[in-house]
């Protein structure tokens, strides 16, 4: 074969495997960090978040990678906890995606402080990574904890309860919460329109949608069944369930991540977004689990 010819298919053969590779979407994740200057409680080792997180970032930033998805639950019950958590939080070199935790409305009056603190730019928000959308749902939208009373969020939260009450549901807690009317039509506005482009959904929260009994968002149940309608949804992953869990809701992969809080193990880790696959390697309690969509 003539030398040109080889170049030429070792050409082909290196665009084809940079095409590849550039597919896989990789990201750190994080969930429950829950720090709080108080004594430890059971195995919630609360002071020692902080340091946890600042070997997770340490980590991360050293695997270079492009960006960070954290799921609530920054602090445990004092709004002052948030500077230690957001100092150590920033070192990480790129973007950080957050959403809130039902542990991080404790004191807070307003809840557009706590997302301007965050850096969140809206309550509930979505972005992209490759032919990835990434939705970030806002499942403390609805919540007595979460400064509904006055709102129409208020009467949404009433109509919930009554009808896990009339399912005897066990998620009827008060420290659970749901989305709004105004959220549901925003999410399946960006469903339809990542269906129609052909585009895969990642759906993040903070409650689980699915896998831990009585923690799982107030109105869960509404929230998948529109997520079962579009073919582009891949997994759903979520915190507040410290001891992490999995298990498939109808047709979808539901992910719980352990929470870092919990005993002297870290807890963190990292996922690689393939087109036909979910990779999660976790570090110290975080489940390293390889899910095929």
């Amino acid at each position: 074969m003539p030398n040109i010819i080889r170049y030429a298919v070792f050409l082909i053969l290196l665009l084809g495997t940079l095409r590849s590779e550039g597919q896989v979407i990789r990201f750190g994740v994080i969930a429950d960090i829950q720090y709080a200057d108080a004594d430890t409680r059971g195995t919630r080792l609360y002071r020692n978040s902080v340091q946890k997180l600042k070997a997770a970032i340490t980590d991360l930033n050293k695997q270079k990678m492009p960006f960070l998805i954290n799921l609530g639950d920054v602090v445990d019950r004092n709004p002052a906890d948030f500077a230690p958590v957001l100092q150590e939080i920033r070192k990480f070199r790129r973007p950080v995606y957050t959403t809130t935790g039902n542990h991080d409305y404790h004191g807070i009056q307003s809840n557009d402080s706590l997302y301007r603190l965050l850096k969140m730019p809206a309550e509930y928000y979505a972005f992209r990574k490759g032919n990835w959308r990434f939705i970030m749902l806002n499942t403390n939208e609805v919540a007595a904890y979460a400064n509904v009373k006055g709102t129409p969020r208020e009467q949404e939260l009433q109509e919930m309860m009554e009808q896990i009450k009339a399912r005897k549901g066990r998620n009827g807690a008060e420290y659970n919460g749901g989305i709004s009317s105004t959220q549901m039509k925003w999410l399946q506005g960006l469903l339809a329109e990542a269906q129609e482009k052909g585009e895969m959904v990642l759906v993040l929260s903070h409650h689980p949608l699915g896998c831990a009994e009585g923690l799982t968002a107030l109105n869960d149940q509404e929230i998948v069944s529109l997520l079962a309608k579009y073919s582009c949804v891949k997994a759903l992953i979520s915190g507040h369930h410290h001891a992490g869990a999995f298990c498939m809701v109808g047709k979808l992969p539901c992910i719980v991540l352990e929470g870092m809080v919990e005993t002297d193990e870290n807890s963190y880790g990292t996922i690689a977004l393939h087109p036909d696959k979910l990779v999660i390697t976790g570090t110290g309690r975080m489940t390293s689990r390889t899910i095929h969509f």
